[in-house]
C-alpha cells in the first residue's frame, strides 16, 4: 500500500472552486453561507468544519499589462488549502479517545462516532484546520477521501479540478514532480515560487504540499509550523523546577521551625 499526498500547484489554479464543490458533494458537507466576506470573491473564509477544501484568492495591488503569472510579479493568484495531514499530527497526539488515527495511505483520520468533542485537537492544529461543528460539537475535517483510495479512487478534489492543479499520487513521486516543477517556473523567470513542505519542522512534513508564489503566509501557510507537543519537555522541566523550589522553601521552613522550638 504506497503512501499518498495532494500537490497543489496554485501557478495552475483559476479559483473556479470547483474541488470545493466536489469535496462537499461527495462528503454531504453541509454549505457555508453565501455571506460576502469583502475577501476578494471568497465567500468561504477558510478551511473548517464545514469546508474541507477552500480556495484562497491571493490579490496584490495590480500594474497594467501584468497578468496574473507574469514571471516579473504576481499580481492574483488562486490557490486550494486543505488539510495538511501531517507527518508529525498535532492532533493525532492530543486525541484523548483514539478517534484519530493514521491511515494506511498516511492520512490522519477522524473517526466522527468515536470523537466526543472535546476540542484538544483543535487547539493542537499548527494549521488551524481542525475545527468543532457549531450543530453538535464534534471536531471535523479533510478525511482525504479515505472511503474513495479504499476502492482505488483519487479524492474528489482532484478528480474535480479542470486544471491539474491539484494533484495525487504517491508522496515521493508528488515530491520529485514538485521539484521538477519549481525548476521550470523559475526557468521562465518566476524567481518567487517555492515548494511548501515543513519537512525542517517537527511537523516533519505533510501529505499536503503546495507551489506557491511569493509569501507562503498570504496563502494561509506558516513559515515555521510546529506540533505543540515540543514545548512539553520545556513546561515539564520549568514544573520541576517549580517544584524542587517550593520542596526546598518547605524544607527550610521546617528546620528553622525545629531550631526556634529547639531553644
Amino acid at each position: 500500500m504506497s503512501v499518498t499526498a495532494f500537490l497543489t500547484d496554485s501557478t495552475l489554479c483559476i479559483g473556479c472552486k470547483a474541488c470545493e464543490v466536489a469535496c462537499k458533494e461527495w462528503n454531504g458537507v453541509g454549505e457555508d453561507g453565501l455571506d460576502w466576506s469583502g475577501f476578494s470573491y471568497d465567500n468561504t473564509g477558510s478551511v473548517g468544519a464545514s469546508t474541507w477544501r477552500h480556495v484562497k484568492f491571493v490579490e496584490q495591488t495590480p500594474e497594467p499589462g501584468f497578468g496574473g503569472n507574469a514571471p516579473e510579479m504576481n499580481s492574483w493568484a488562486f490557490s486550494s488549502d486543505v488539510c495538511k495531514h501531517c507527518e508529525n499530527a498535532g492532533c493525532l497526539e492530543a486525541c484523548p479517545t483514539g478517534s484519530i488515527v493514521r491511515t494506511e495511505f498516511g492520512g490522519v483520520y477522524v473517526q466522527p462516532d468515536i470523537c466526543n468533542g472535546c476540542g484538544y485537537c483543535v487547539v493542537s492544529c499548527p494549521f488551524g484546520v481542525v475545527e468543532r461543528n457549531e450543530q453538535d460539537g464534534r471536531a471535523f475535517k479533510c478525511t482525504f477521501c479515505y472511503d474513495r483510495q479504499k476502492v482505488g479512487l483519487v479524492p474528489a478534489c482532484a478528480k474535480a479540478c479542470p486544471t491539474e492543479s491539484i494533484q495525487f499520487g504517491e508522496i515521493g513521486a508528488l515530491r520529485r514532480k514538485a521539484e521538477e516543477r519549481l525548476a521550470e517556473l523559475r526557468g521562465r523567470g518566476m524567481r518567487d515560487a517555492t515548494v511548501y513542505d515543513p519537512v525542517d519542522t517537527s511537523v516533519g512534513g505533510s501529505h499536503a504540499m503546495f507551489i506557491v508564489r511569493g509569501d507562503p503566509r498570504t496563502y494561509n501557510l506558516p513559515p515555521k509550523p510546529e506540533v505543540p507537543t515540543i514545548y512539553l519537555k520545556k513546561a515539564w522541566a520549568s514544573s520541576a523546577i517549580a517544584a524542587a523550589l517550593l520542596l526546598g522553601g518547605t524544607l527550610v521552613a521546617f528546620l528553622a521551625d525545629g531550631q526556634r522550638n529547639g531553644r
